[in-house]
């Protein structure tokens, strides 16, 4: 009996989400998309080659209604029917590029509930509603550099950034205990030519000290295209040894 790869995926309806969800659609697949906007391109694609798309509107800012309609949606679910199962939580906020001690309390908030608490929650409710399921599931959380490094004026995304990194951890920990836990795996996918990288290029230079090094690397080519980047990340997800580190570099 043929069986179906499932993978649900946020962040998809731009950069390199969106570009991971183009070469996630591949015939026989099952894709379910959690983004602030559906994509008609993705929908066409999904007709083409013979997958299934399911696409959600949903501000991950409000996660918990969410979580819980997955939970749901997964229940509905017959595991046997499946091949592998896997998150990818890739949705994420920059905000403003400013002090924290010029932020605004909603952008800050935003940034923390968008990066750090919907991962959570969404880990949580796939974990929780797959646990038991006779196939191989991996959680791919979608990190950055800044996690593990800090920069001036960007607190709140670095903090999540840091938060998911950690949270990764404890559940490799919580994982490894069960007969067939989940493989979980932090990704830094590297720096990619997506809008973040043109909001930090945009950037007021007066509040955010790192801007000339952000042009520096847009002006010298040092930027992986979305698609490529997602491709990096996709295959970093099948490798064999995926979640023997727990926080990692998808550059190596």
């Amino acid at each position: 009996m043929q069986t179906t790869p499932l993978t649900i995926l946020t962040g998809a309806s731009r950069g390199m989400g969106h570009a991971m969800a183009e070469q996630l659609l591949q015939r026989g697949a099952h894709l379910l998309c959690i983004s602030r906007r559906t994509s008609a391109e993705l929908t066409a694609l999904a007709h083409q080659r013979g997958a299934t798309l399911e696409q959600w509107s949903a501000d991950l800012a409000d996660a918990a209604p969410v979580a819980r309609r997955l939970t749901e949606w997964l229940a509905a679910l017959d595991p046997a029917l499946l091949g592998s199962a896997n998150l990818i939580n890739n949705a994420g906020v920059v905000g403003s590029l400013k002090p924290l001690r010029d932020g605004d309390s909603a952008d800050i908030a935003n940034a923390l509930r968008v990066g750090l608490e919907a991962p959570m929650l969404l880990c949580a409710a796939f974990l929780k509603a797959s646990n038991g399921w006779p196939v191989t599931r991996k959680v791919l959380n979608i990190s950055s550099g800044l996690g593990r490094r800090a920069m001036a004026s960007s607190g709140a995304y670095c903090a999540a950034k840091a938060g998911m990194d950690h949270f990764t951890r404890c559940l490799a920990l919580d994982e490894a205990l069960l007969p067939h836990g989940a493989k979980v795996c932090s990704l830094a996918p590297g720096v990619v030519d997506t809008d973040m990288q043109v909001h930090l290029r945009g950037a007021d230079p007066k509040a955010f000290p790192d801007l000339a090094n952000f042009a520096g690397l847009h002006a010298q080519g040092q930027l992986a295209s979305p698609q490529a980047a997602a491709a990096r990340v996709l295959a970093y997800l099948e490798r064999t040894d995926f979640g023997a580190q727990a926080v990692a570099d998808a550059r190596g």
